[in-house]
């Protein structure tokens, strides 16, 4: 006997805390207590597809006098496009909780190679830019290293080359300019200034974004939103006041950062969407593009003969090891960036952002000590309310 139901409300009805969830579990005494809301939203029916119920009775005896045997019945529930039943016992359950920790555990790996990877690359980055001060040139070569590395992945085939066509180049271009400019601003600053300093100045994004997004965009925030801001900036100017080593350049390039960053963000997300590419082979298209930006810019703003003879100073001065921070600083920024886009394929912007500022936190501590970089209580309890702005911030944004 086959009967078919078009599913209109069955959605609602596998909800945990309505009846079905209650009966099913009351009907399956075998079932753990706790079954956690992910599974019963695993199995929720398709809400446009029929249902169809098939039923086998054996031994069903239509006479009136009592049946000698006992009635057995058999049902089994078949979604539209499936030719198995829907598996409804306590292996399904350990299969959903285990995929529930493996998920969890996919994204704690991603996380921890993403902050390792940004802190030895700020690192290398700042013990570069101390022997060779030349941004300019440092941020074209971890562009060039990154686009190498990604070429020579597709052409092997470890990697599935992405297919693209001229409307994505278009969509990313606007998207791969404020990414250069962010990326470079962000170079200069460090090259005259701390590490720690340039972070906590660049934890300050979530205001830019804010204040672009009301007044060029006009969107509006809740309440919270706004007043969030508020520890971002008072931590970010007292850090700056109190900084032993202010430098106005290396000011002025975090901030240029955190702006070029918010439009970089804003374009893709409207430029970009509906677009196939995604995760790593977006960044590998993206630093591609912003490589052939920034290289003409390069050659104007310092010029072969500058590096020639900085490069000779950096060598005599730390050897040969300081071709190897070079290479290291290159693979490193775009390890620690492409492991961020792929991360972010995985979560939800809100874990991105709380993944964002604990980063952050490590750059800045990690960077202190690795520098012996001298710190004021006061400038430290700046970084503080900063940092602690922009986790109130991504809380309050949901």
């Amino acid at each position: 006997m086959f009967c078919s139901h078009k599913q209109s409300s069955l959605a609602k009805m596998a909800a945990p805390e309505s009846g079905f969830g209650r009966s099913f579990q009351h009907a399956n005494p075998s079932l753990p207590s706790s079954i956690p809301k992910a599974f019963f939203k695993s199995y929720v029916c398709h809400p446009t597809r029929p249902l169809y119920v098939s039923s086998s009775l054996n031994n069903f005896n239509f006479v009136e006098e009592e049946p000698k045997e006992k009635l057995s019945v058999k049902c089994n529930a078949y979604q539209s496009r499936r030719s198995e039943p829907l598996q409804m016992g306590l292996e399904f359950v350990s299969q959903q909780l285990e995929q529930i920790d493996t998920q969890k555990l996919k994204i704690g790996i991603y996380f921890a190679t993403w902050w390792a990877l940004n802190v030895v690359f700020n690192i290398y980055n700042k013990k570069v830019l101390n022997a060779f001060p030349f941004p300019w040139l440092i941020s074209t070569l971890a562009l060039a290293s990154g686009s190498l590395m990604m070429l020579v992945s597709w052409a092997s085939g470890v990697v599935e080359a992405p297919k693209t066509d001229l409307d994505f180049w278009k969509a990313l271009f606007p998207v791969a300019v404020a990414h250069t400019i962010g990326h470079v601003a962000a170079t200069v600053s460090m090259s005259k200034v701390a590490v720690s300093f340039t972070h906590i100045i660049k934890s300050g994004e979530p205001a830019f974004s804010v204040l672009v997004s009301r007044f060029l965009l006009g969107e509006t925030f809740p309440l919270p939103v706004y007043l969030s801001l508020v520890p971002i900036i008072g931590g970010c100017a007292l850090a700056a006041v109190t900084e032993l080593n202010f430098n106005m350049i290396g000011f002025m390039g975090a901030m240029i950062s955190n702006l070029a960053f918010v439009f970089r963000n804003i374009f893709s997300k409207k430029g970009m969407k509906g677009k196939s590419v995604g995760g790593m082979n977006y960044y590998a298209c993206l630093s591609m593009m912003s490589l052939m930006i920034l290289t003409p810019f390069t050659l104007v703003a310092e010029g072969p003969k500058m590096w020639a003879a900085g490069w000779d100073s950096a060598v005599s001065q730390v050897g040969p090891q300081f071709i190897r921070w070079v290479v290291a600083q290159s693979v490193f920024y775009h390890l620690y960036n492409q492991v961020s886009y792929m991360s972010l394929n995985e979560i939800s912007p809100l874990t991105f952002s709380i993944g964002n500022t604990m980063k952050r936190i490590s750059v800045i501590v990690t960077s202190i000590i690795i520098f012996s970089t001298p710190i004021q209580p006061v400038n430290a309890l700046g970084a503080a309310i900063a940092v602690l702005g922009t986790f109130l911030y991504s809380q309050a944004k949901q």
